[in-house]
């Protein structure tokens, strides 16, 4: 009998221990470690320029400078801008009478402080080009004019990379020149020689002049979203071109020379391609990337990460590289658009014009620049 109270009392410590331990709080095991977070990227402050104070008496060929010309290119473009001292100053050049040289000078003076960015780049011009062009295509105008397709899709972290919607509705990077190139047009705008059509698309809008003698203006749509590559020095470095003679004129014609498989590879070295819309030629001159019209040899394009739209700037263009160059380029500049290949804080392209003219000057500038930023005088 003591013996089955021993048992009986064995087994209810059992039970209640059993008991306890349910109860208590259960620790899990070490497992299998997290996946790793990537890690969040700090944000990306903008650049900040290096610029040194300094007077007009700095500024290279300044007295030598049309004032009054370089006026009335600042008050069409100062609306543009978005600091607020230039607004304040763009508002006091529209309340003026139209300025005679010394007037324009003086007002530049009184109402700007010059600034020196530090250090040296590069300078080139660009050009409206005027262009001949065909209905239908032939064997000399054999390259469509494309209007944005519809299976562009704009976007991407920055805003400017371009997608392909595919059938099934998802998103691949939009193709390059070559397959573009090689896939038909939906319909052609228009019908060009290959290496005009090539230019077109490097200055980003144009005038077509069809077989009937209708006129029309090519305006940039988008692009592919590929980055913009250069093919001069790849021509260079392949002895296509002299190194002294890779100019645009040079480039079309050896193009033009050899056109066929032959300019077709050398072209698609850059895999950029633009589309374009077209509307009636109304005569005025192209509007850049701050809506304005753009005023010749008066306008530059800038890197946006860099300056901004508005601002007006003393540009310095010396010791060419290109044969047949002006030996330097010296003036007041408003930045009123940019570019695909205009990168960097010292970097700008001149716009000088429509037509062939302006398009043989602009094909020849390849400077080195220095840059002088004009900041307005504030509490003025």
């Amino acid at each position: 009998m003591a013996d089955a109270h021993r048992r009986l009392a064995r087994r209810l410590v059992l039970i209640s221990l059993s008991l306890m331990a349910a109860c208590a709080t259960v620790r899990p095991g070490p497992g299998p470690a997290p996946a790793p977070r990537a890690p969040i990227a700090p944000p990306v402050a903008p650049p900040v320029e290096q610029l040194k104070p300094e007077s007009y008496k700095d500024l290279p060929g300044w007295e030598q400078d049309d004032h009054a010309q370089a006026f009335l290119a600042f008050r069409a473009g100062c609306p543009a801008a978005r600091d607020p001292d230039m607004k304040t100053v763009c508002r006091r050049a529209m309340t003026v009478d139209l300025l005679d040289e010394p007037q324009a000078k003086a007002f530049f003076e009184d109402n700007f402080r010059p600034e020196a960015v530090v250090g040296e780049g590069v300078l080139t011009a660009y050009f409206a080009p005027e262009y001949q062009a065909r209905t239908r295509p032939d064997g000399e105008f054999s390259a469509p004019v494309r209007a944005r397709p519809a299976d562009l899709v704009p976007g991407g972290p920055t805003g400017k990379e371009a997608w392909q919607r595919l059938a099934d509705g998802s998103l691949n990077p939009y193709p390059d020149r070559a397959w573009i190139e090689t896939h038909g047009p939906a319909d052609a705008l228009a019908w060009m020689r290959p290496e005009e059509l090539f230019f077109l698309q490097v200055q980003g809008s144009g005038v077509l002049t069809l077989e009937d003698g209708r006129r029309i203006k090519l305006l940039f749509a988008a692009t592919n979203g590929q980055a913009f590559k250069g093919i001069a020095n790849p021509m260079r470095d392949q002895g296509l071109l002299a190194a002294s003679d890779t100019g645009g004129e040079a480039i079309r014609a050896w193009l033009a020379a050899h056109r066929g498989p032959e300019a077709d590879a050398v072209m698609r070295l850059n895999p950029r391609f633009a589309f374009f819309r077209a509307v009636p030629d109304d005569g005025l001159p192209p509007v850049g990337a701050a809506g304005v019209a753009l005023p010749a040899g008066r306008a530059i394009a800038i890197d946006p990460t860099w300056h901004g739209m508005g601002e007006l700037w003393w540009i310095d263009g010396e010791a060419p590289i290109l044969a047949g160059a002006y030996p330097s380029y010296r003036r007041l500049v408003t930045a009123l658009d940019t570019g695909g290949a205009i990168k960097g804080e010292i970097r700008a392209d001149l716009y000088l014009g429509q037509g062939a003219a302006a398009g043989a000057e602009a094909g020849r500038v390849r400077h080195v620049l220095k840059l002088h930023r004009l900041v307005p005088v504030s509490g003025r």
